[in-house]
């Protein structure tokens, strides 16, 4: 995990000039996250094909749009490509002629490898891969990155500092991005599915449902926030709820008999092998 004051990614970032192609909700975040860790807007442009979404992008960012995706790259330092993943080789069909020497390639397209980014750029081309969570959306998502071939520290470490301000970013082998992205990628709906399920339970015991809703979501974040804060293990601090004979102890025996443990891993392991389905059918 990369970690720095926003001061120094303040400097650090002054006068890169990035291009986002594409500006769906993840591209989005991604984009507000650079301004927060530094990026002027002035230095930034933005692509998209309807004129109500770019007058908005306009509006609340103060940067500059266009629908032309090959004169947004043109003296951009930082290209990143948040289009659906089955429009990315297109898209860097279009562009990859017209990039700057030395600029670097962010795909932020879940499951596309290196190598397929990489077959569709000019030999030399300087790419990263990047998978954002959705809690980037709110500043506080994590990120992974790997670096191509043609990449050196330098790039990779840019494009760090410019995710830093959508989150936590990881810098990781690409054999491990399936991994990353089944664990927090996915994991967000993992939460929000936990979440779900103990406020119907509340409801269940007869709290109303805007009450359950709320405690189980101040809960999560509570118990979050006390993981992050202490550094404990997680064994260590459910140990700590958990009386002997108490009503903690009670549920989370049901858990455990219920399998739960056993299917967060059937679970990971499925998001695993279809994001590698997924790559293997666009590729």
């Amino acid at each position: 995990m990369n970690e720095q004051t926003d001061g120094q990614a303040d400097a650090q970032v002054s006068g890169v000039t990035v291009a986002f192609l594409g500006t769906g909700n993840m591209n989005e975040a991604v984009l507000a996250g650079a301004l927060a860790s530094g990026v002027a807007p002035r230095d930034v442009v933005a692509t998209t094909r309807r004129p109500e979404r770019a007058a908005a992008l306009a509006e609340r960012y103060g940067v500059r749009t266009t629908a032309d995706n090959t004169a947004a790259v043109h003296g951009a330092h930082v290209v990143v490509v948040g289009v659906k993943p089955k429009d990315v080789g297109a898209m860097l069909a279009e562009v990859g002629g017209a990039l700057d020497d030395g600029a670097v390639v962010v795909s932020v397209a879940a499951g596309l490898p290196l190598a397929f980014l990489e077959a569709r750029l000019p030999a030399g081309t300087r790419v990263v891969r990047a998978m954002p969570n959705t809690p980037a959306l709110v500043g506080a998502g994590v990120t992974a990155v790997v670096g191509g071939a043609a990449t050196d520290d330098a790039d990779v470490a840019l494009v760090e500092r410019i995710l830093a301000g959508s989150g936590h970013v990881f810098r990781v082998a690409e054999k491990d991005m399936d991994a990353f992205g089944a664990l927090a990628g996915s994991g967000p709906a993992y939460v929000f599915y936990v979440v779900d399920a103990m406020a119907e339970a509340g409801v269940l015991l007869g709290l109303t449902r805007d009450v359950a809703r709320h405690l189980a979501v101040e809960t999560v974040l509570g118990s979050a926030k006390l993981l992050d804060e202490t550094g404990e293990h997680p064994v260590v601090l459910r140990e700590k709820v958990s009386s002997p004979g108490g009503t903690t102890v009670a549920a989370l025996r049901r858990l455990d008999d219920g399998g739960v443990r056993a299917a967060f891993l059937d679970a990971l392991e499925a998001a695993r092998d279809r994001s590698r389905e997924l790559a293997a059918e666009l590729g």
